[in-house]
């Protein structure tokens, strides 16, 4: 009888199941988290980069995150850019660096880059990126009279800068320089016709007074003495003319030891470089970022791997931003509270473009 009893209480006792726990809620553009991997991801892209200027981070446009287990995940990142007015080779670090503003003619770049987070730390697996400077015609709305990017294979360009070189080698005391790349050019007709240019060079194993005798036997000096520098040249034609020229040298620098620092010049292979311009270069205003960006890590089905996540997850949040404008189109009673914006995109850091 005992037992009897015992398994009826038995059978009423209530019966409690384990509960799942809850999936962590999606990462939003802004969160501090979503910034750490965009900032890694930044300094990935600029310390892979071959030629240009480097790139700050606008916007976190969009991120997912695929849970791979304990303390491992990967992370899907969308970024805008934006050029900065340091070169590639530039030891300047990148938060002392200036984001070129819209009237200069910006250059923004688009990125997607997948990383893994495991225990805390952030590595770069794969990354696709595209650069293109902003349409003249947006430009021209806010400043008529700006100068616009001129191609950098445009004569007068190419004229100048060997001028603006010549100019400074045939002054200078100190190391004959050679021309590594062009990385800007403007041509401005009025009030004066003028051109101006940015480039970057390379000193050589010669002195300005050696290369006078013998200017072919002046290379780059060799990757354990290299010295890279900036220069930036105005050229006014008419009314009247004037040249100058300015130029300054980093000093050597030691290279990370995964990228070799003259790993990120254009070597000639037999194609005429003596403007200083990459192939991919040629006809165009600025250096695209996809094309100066190599990333040894990540192979071809990586890159495709990214733009089908990324382009699944851009529908995702193209449709809740229009659902969202569509719902505020909506009649609401006094007192309503609006819901929170969707976490991405992130905010504008520098400006819209």
């Amino acid at each position: 009888m005992k037992a009897l009893v015992a398994l009826i209480l038995l059978v009423q006792l209530p019966i409690h199941k384990a509960v799942p726990a809850a999936p962590p809620a999606p990462l939003g553009c802004d969160d501090p988290e979503s910034v750490a991997a965009a900032e890694a991801a930044v300094n990935y892209i600029n310390g892979h980069s071959h030629h240009g200027y480097k790139f700050a981070l606008n916007r976190i446009e969009d991120i997912r995150v695929v849970p791979q287990g304990p303390n491992n995940d990967i992370i899907f990142l969308e970024l805008e850019l934006l050029e900065t007015n340091c070169h590639i080779l530039s030891p300047t670090p990148l938060a002392n660096c200036t984001v070129r503003s819209f009237v200069e003619h910006a250059v923004e770049g688009d990125c997607d880059v997948k990383l893994q987070k495991t225990d805390g730390t952030l590595s770069v697996l794969a990354s696709k990126c595209h650069s293109h400077a902003d349409s003249s015609e947006d430009i021209l709305k806010v400043c008529p009279d700006c100068p616009l990017l001129a191609r950098l294979n445009n004569t007068e360009v190419l004229g100048m800068v060997s001028a603006a070189l010549n100019d400074y080698n045939s002054k200078t005391t100190e190391a004959y320089l050679r021309l590594l790349e062009i990385g800007r050019a403007k041509i401005q007709y009025h009030p004066a016709h003028t051109v101006v240019a940015e480039f970057a060079v390379g000193a050589t194993n010669c002195s300005a007074e050696e290369a006078k005798a013998n200017v072919g036997a002046c290379q780059l000096l060799p990757k354990d003495q290299s010295n890279f520098g900036f220069c930036t040249a105005v050229m006014v034609k008419h009314p009247s003319q004037d040249l100058q020229v300015d130029c300054q040298l980093y000093g050597h620098q030691v290279p990370a030891p995964h990228i070799p620092l003259l790993s990120r010049v254009y070597q000639p292979t037999g194609q005429d470089t003596s403007a200083g311009l990459v192939p991919s270069a040629v006809g165009f205003t600025n250096h695209n970022l996809g094309l100066s960006h190599n990333n040894p890590v990540a192979s071809e089905s990586s890159s495709s791997e990214i733009l089908r996540s990324m382009l699944s997850a851009k529908s995702v949040t193209k449709r809740a931003v229009a659902e969202a404008a569509q719902h505020d189109k909506v009649p609401r009673p006094v007192g309503f509270v609006p819901p929170p914006p969707p976490p991405c995109p992130g905010k504008i850091r520098h400006f819209d473009i």
